[in-house]
């Protein structure tokens, strides 16, 4: 992700995010008083490069190196299911992933994949869906992600003139949908908007999030969507968390983003898989 990562117990990220948000507003529209209409879908019956991009760079100080093409199976689509991983080479290797600075990421026996749909699929508002499962959950350092990033962000890939905007400044504003930190053991994952603190680098991750309990190991829908004033969290289509007020504070663009990162050098065991079904956007009808 953009910020910079700080991995806490489970318990406090539960605590913080009961005393962030006011109830739901039963009074505003819910899914069943709304009709949404699909104006993009990926099923993963292959790699599409009108939808999907490669992201290369070093963020958050993660241990593993990101490849580009699926080397070493980092990214495979196969079978109608898209599988991002993390790979133990096995031995130390170069790495040409810069951070925002222009530092080059160590070597590392470590590698991942990320995508996004970054200039090529973006959409402001609306409601992102993914179905998506991650196995062998809560393993150190395992750091699997899907989520939002502002479309004028100005990380790698900049291809257009107005990505010049500091995460997590407007334009740059980042909403997290699904994001599994293992340091808190299995079968969670965290919901979260950033709240901008007005300042690059200035974000406050932990104040409006949710950690929610799931059982990874099988598919589920993870989405979000913008519902009147607020911005909604949902599992399997339930709602889950909701940022009350907040529709029009993250309003701008969005492009989504998949990613399989490794967080810290714990040793890995077994294989470390996100794998994705489908990936939907759908607007208001």
């Amino acid at each position: 992700m953009a910020k910079n990562i700080q991995l806490l117990a489970v318990p406090l990220l539960i605590a913080a995010a009961a005393s962030a948000d006011t109830p739901p507003d039963m009074t505003s529209p819910t899914a069943e008083t709304v009709r949404w209409k699909t104006d993009f879908f990926d099923d993963f019956d292959r790699f599409d490069p009108d939808n999907w991009q490669d992201q290369i760079l070093w963020v958050n100080q993660e241990d593993q190196c990101y490849l580009r093409d699926g080397r070493h199976n980092t990214r495979e689509v196969s079978d109608g299911s898209l599988k991002l991983r993390v790979v133990d080479l096995g031995s130390k290797q170069p790495c040409d992933n810069l951070s925002k600075d222009g530092e080059r990421h160590p070597d590392t026996r470590y590698v991942g994949g990320r995508i996004t749909t970054k200039n090529l699929r973006e959409f402001s508002r609306g409601k992102w869906t993914a179905r998506l499962r991650v196995k062998n959950s809560g393993q150190p350092g395992m750091f699997p992600a899907w989520w939002l990033l502002g479309a004028r962000n100005n990380e790698p890939p900049v291809q257009e003139e107005d990505e010049t905007v500091c995460w997590p400044l407007p334009g740059s504003g980042e909403i997290d949908i699904f994001e599994h930190h293992s340091d808190g053991g299995p079968d969670h994952y965290a919901a979260r908007a950033i709240d901008s603190q007005g300042f690059c680098g200035g974000g406050d991750w932990q104040g409006h999030m949710l950690v929610q309990a799931a059982d990874l190991d099988r598919f589920h829908e993870y989405s979000v969507e913008w519902l009147g004033e607020d911005i909604v969290f949902r599992l399997d289509e339930q709602e889950v968390y909701r940022l009350v007020g907040w529709g029009d504070r993250i309003d701008e663009p969005m492009f989504a983003v998949l990613n399989f990162a490794k967080i810290n050098d714990s040793p890995m065991t077994g294989d470390w898989t996100m794998e994705v079904d489908w990936v939907r956007h759908q607007y208001l009808d």
